[in-house]
């Protein structure tokens, strides 16, 4: 396969998987730990008003849902690329990182979940899945 071929496909996969482990992480959530009672997290309005009646233990599942989407992605683009694999893998987080920052000005989140969630969750997980993707004859 041509290695532009390759490295667009790096890039297609590493947003798609890394988007469906995010989403999965975000569906399973309210199964693992529930929502206060009566609250409707299902629209942009509903988590507005619920947002003061959740504790930390409900920031759990988003900041894994953006931490391993993230790093799920940039390890598929990673291992998938032809070249500059490294490049590849920080360009998805970067992508994630752009949502996230978007995230925090539309939904009203705690300062120091925003602070945690854009500062650990994106880039220091694609540094993470180089580590994990690197192994001999598969150099950055």
């Amino acid at each position: 396969m041509p290695k532009l071929l390759r490295n667009i496909l790096a890039v297609v996969l590493g947003l798609a998987i890394g988007s469906g482990v995010n989403m999965a992480l975000v569906m399973l959530g309210p199964s693992l730990i529930p929502p206060p009672a009566g609250v409707d997290m299902s629209t942009a309005e509903g988590l507005s008003k619920a947002m003061p009646l959740l504790g930390p233990q409900h920031f759990i599942m988003p900041f894994l849902a953006h931490a391993l989407g993230t790093l799920a992605g940039a390890l598929v683009a990673f291992l998938v690329a032809a070249s500059h694999k490294a490049r590849f893998a920080y360009a998805i987080a970067v992508v994630f990182l752009g949502g996230g920052v978007a995230a925090s000005f539309m939904i009203p989140a705690p300062a120091w979940f925003i602070a945690l969630d854009l500062l650990v969750a994106y880039l220091p997980m694609a540094w993470l899945s180089i580590r994990i993707g690197t192994r001999p004859g598969n150099s950055p």
